[in-house]
């Protein structure tokens, strides 16, 4: 927190003019565009494949947590993994092996062409993200960046980039909290709609 966010009210000032900043930069397009992607991924039994580090993987799993379980619908279970929920993998690997590739090495698993992997991370440069969506791209499955602004080393990797506009790795958070419980929402939509047989 800056020193012009030391009260409440300047840093809710501040977490509305991010996602005001947000809403213009990230088109309903796009974001249709990477709903409609995990759909199909879906639908075709395919897996979502989510990653991210520190509070970007509890977002991994709070996405996970919503599409697995539920969100607002009752409906099946989906296909959906969280990268960075399984410690044994996670701590044997980085022990073994190196850190920077405990994602990839997960994707190479469970990954598949026309998969999805969606990657969080708020500079767009952690290496274990990069690692997976090049690891990703090799394999050719779709990548989907939550990042901030500008998409770092993620932006040329990622099919998908949405970029929220801003440097505050908590004011970012929050915006992509935003854009994913509209992703689980779409998506949620979306299948829920065609299991009801509309």
């Amino acid at each position: 927190m800056t020193d012009d966010q030391a009260s409440l009210d300047a840093y809710l000032a501040a977490s509305v003019a991010v996602l005001e900043a947000t809403r213009r930069a990230v088109p309903q397009a796009a974001i249709d565009a990477v709903a409609g992607g995990i759909v199909t991924a879906l639908r075709a039994g395919l897996p979502l494949l989510v990653c991210g580090n520190g509070g970007s993987a509890a977002d991994a799993q709070h996405i996970t947590a919503e599409l697995v379980g539920r969100f607002l619908r009752e409906r099946q279970g989906l296909r959906v993994i969280c990268l960075a929920d399984n410690a044994p993998v996670l701590t044997a690997w980085a022990n073994d092996y190196s850190y920077e590739s405990v994602f990839s090495r997960q994707v190479e698993a469970y990954g598949a062409p026309g998969a999805v992997l969606l990657g969080l991370s708020t500079s767009g440069n952690s290496p274990n993200v990069v690692a997976a969506f090049a690891k990703a791209k090799e394999m050719g499955m779709t990548t989907v960046a939550l990042t901030g602004e500008g998409g770092g080393r993620l932006a040329p990797l990622a099919d998908h980039l949405l970029a929220v506009p801003s440097r505050s790795t908590p004011l970012i958070q929050q915006a992509h909290l935003c854009l994913y419980h509209y992703l689980c929402g779409a998506v949620e939509r979306e299948l829920a709609h065609q299991a009801a047989g509309g």
